[in-house]
């Protein structure tokens, strides 16, 4: 892919870069995107799985639908996208700056691929919560032996410890988000709709703040008109060109 040269001198001299992640990323993974044809979220779905009420009415049958998702998500792996994140975050570390990941996916793909700096906007399903006693631990069992399980403190129900709708993102998540879009000089979305708020704000947020915007997705999105530059294609394939501009191959 061709890109513009005032692109590429970006990419060269942003030593603070924030970069907001979706499903995108993750789907060339193999991991299925939460909307769209065959997304996973319809109304059904998210009322019986993916809300307080639906899940407290009946724990058992939403524990079985996340095991599936966690089951999928343990056996995919992270893709060149992933991996050309966390490269760029080395080099940058290396040149005393800083990439930071907010990504919206509960998969835990960043970590794996190596990515040091990552904000979990709507949590990890690699974690438990409390629904008693607040307590969080994690758990990479998988299966787990006991399904809906129980807390080992208090035995109390737990929860898969991500953000249900109906329910807002951690305070410290917003925070830090709020602060990467405040500090940095470029700031890129992947993979993202453009349309879930407040993660889709971000990006003009950091606009607004003088950064320049970058987005990469497969299709154009609402985000697209408002960026300085929008490449849309595989993010497998955009990614790993755009930080060998910065970094070397």
């Amino acid at each position: 892919m061709d890109f513009a040269q005032e692109l590429i001198a970006c990419l060269k001299g942003s030593r603070r870069v924030g970069v907001l992640t979706g499903a995108g990323i993750s789907a060339e993974s193999g991991l299925p995107t939460f909307r769209g044809a065959n997304g996973l979220w319809d109304e059904k779905t998210i009322r019986a799985f993916a809300t307080p009420g639906g899940f407290a009415k009946d724990p058992k049958d939403a524990w079985e639908w996340y095991e599936h998702r966690r089951g999928e998500a343990a056996k995919a792996g992270p893709n060149p996208g992933h991996l050309a994140l966390a490269r760029w975050e080395e080099w940058l570390d290396r040149q005393s700056g800083w990439l930071e990941i907010l990504t919206q996916n509960i998969d835990g793909l960043h970590q794996r691929a190596g990515s040091k700096r990552v904000t979990e906007l709507h949590g990890s399903g690699w974690f438990l919560r409390c629904t008693r006693c607040g307590r969080r631990r994690e758990e990479r069992t998988h299966p787990l032996p006991v399904r809906p399980p129980r807390c080992p403190e208090c035995g109390g129900l737990e929860r898969p410890n991500v953000v249900f709708f109906q329910e807002n993102l951690p305070e410290e998540a917003l925070d830090n988000a709020a602060r990467v879009a405040r500090e940095c000089d470029l700031f890129v979305t992947v993979g993202t709709s453009g349309v879930v708020q407040p993660a889709a704000s971000f990006v003009l947020g950091a606009s607004g703040n003088g950064a320049a915007t970058l987005e990469v997705n497969l299709d154009p999105t609402p985000l697209s008109p408002h960026v300085t530059w929008a490449l849309h294609g595989p993010s497998g394939k955009i990614l790993p060109e755009l930080v060998a501009l910065v970094s070397g191959p």
